[in-house]
């Protein structure tokens, strides 16, 4: 039989989840795609691009004034000021652009650490590359970092630290306190940061997001990824984007070269438009996914799930313990198939699963939904939990 390195990874708990979810009619909390599309005026745009001149290759590293675009608006919201022509690129999505990075940046032998949990192709980024990952773990329910366990997992090897904010799964936005901290760490491993912050402007007041790239020391020494796909609602069209120093950007423009070389010429276009729209669409932007945090925040702890509000991103983490003591796998297959409503297991979201899911008891929900589809899980919940419960032979 065939033998390949990729055998290690199986199909994600995304599609797993999505496929349960569609064959058993739940309503699908599980995967975070928006059930809406995102504004016209940008799908307008690619389709006078696809009508006009925009069908042939883009250059490799993005469409000039798409770079011009981005350099400007991170500017004009962080005061970090960026060459679009040798240090902003364009990939197809994040998720290209974190394995770009990896593969662009490290060696056979090399260390990757982040926290757990992270998101889940950063295990396979880093083994494609022949490096090994390594975690530290944050604490719930307040997604805490243990400074202690973070540092002993630093070695003379480790040659990026991967860092998410607003994090997903659980929400968190890291303070400037934690990134001054993490900074230090970095400067005094001579690590660099690879910053993953595609739900930049899914933040939730108080909370206020700050790039890593943006504390002192740390402009030429990260790696900032972000993408269209949350900010705009279209996470089909796969057009992600970094920033970095010119000798960084240069490393991770090879792999993407040589493997996708160019994103989508049209798409591309399309969200030209995109970072032209006014503050108000940003404004409102917040407001709805507001109004929907709110929602199914209130749907859970109505069905006795412990949630606290997310200060980012469009997923709520919920404690289930009062409902069943089962592993969190189990319990999201029974959800789904039970109740009619799709989560995520957190411990899918560790390096060692398995054994994250015996002793983990919390699931991901997300709430980029239309807000009929949120009342459709609560009436799903108001149909079947009980009976679900009473059949497991839990007292209600």
């Amino acid at each position: 039989m065939f033998e390949s390195r990729w055998q290690a990874f199986a199909s994600s708990i995304f599609s797993k989840m999505s496929l349960m979810a569609n064959a058993h009619q739940a309503v699908n909390l599980a995967q975070g795609f928006p059930d809406f599309d995102g504004p016209d005026e940008i799908k307008e745009a690619a389709i006078a691009a696809i009508r006009g001149s925009f069908n042939q290759y883009a250059p490799s590293i993005g469409l000039a004034e798409l770079r011009r675009q981005l350099a400007k608006r991170q500017e004009a919201q962080y005061g970090l000021s960026y060459d679009f022509a040798e240090e902003v690129t364009v990939f197809s999505g994040a998720t290209e652009a974190i394995f770009c990075c990896i593969l662009g940046l490290c060696r056979p032998g090399d260390e990757v650490i982040t926290f757990e949990p992270f998101f889940d192709c950063y295990p396979a980024a880093t083994s494609m590359a022949g490096a090994q990952l390594k975690t530290a773990a944050l604490k719930a329910p307040n997604w805490t970092i243990d400074w202690a366990a973070l540092e002993s997992q630093i070695s003379p090897k480790t040659k990026l630290l991967m860092f998410n904010s607003p994090h997903n799964p659980s929400g968190k936005v890291f303070r400037q306190d934690e990134l001054e901290r993490l900074a230090a760490l970095a400067e005094k491993h001579n690590l660099i940061v690879v910053t993953d912050e595609v739900y930049e402007e899914l933040i939730f007041s108080p909370a206020k997001h700050i790039p890593m790239a943006s504390i002192k020391g740390m402009r030429d020494r990260t790696i900032t990824i972000s993408s269209t796909a949350k900010t705009f609602s279209l996470t089909g069209w796969k057009v992600g984007f970094t920033f970095a120093e010119k000798s960084l950007s240069a490393l991770i423009r090879i792999p993407h070269q040589y493997t996708v070389f160019c994103s989508a010429t049209p798409l591309q276009a399309g969200m030209v438009e995109a970072f032209r729209l006014s503050p108000e669409y940003f404004a409102n932007f917040r407001q709805l996914y507001t109004e929907r945090r709110d929602c199914l925040l209130a749907i859970l702890r109505d069905y006795d799930f412990e949630c606290d509000a997310p200060e980012g991103t469009y997923f709520i983490t919920a404690d289930y313990r009062r409902l069943r003591d089962i592993p969190d796998f189990a319990f999201a297959e029974w959800l789904t198939k039970e109740v009619g409503v799709a989560c995520l297991p957190i411990s899918s979201f560790y390096l060692d699963s398995a054994s994250a899911a015996q002793r983990n008891r919390r699931v991901r929900f997300a709430f980029c939904k239309e807000v009929s589809t949120l009342q459709a899980a609560r009436q799903k919940f108001a149909e079947n939990l009980t009976k679900a419960l009473q059949r497991v032979g839990y007292p209600v």
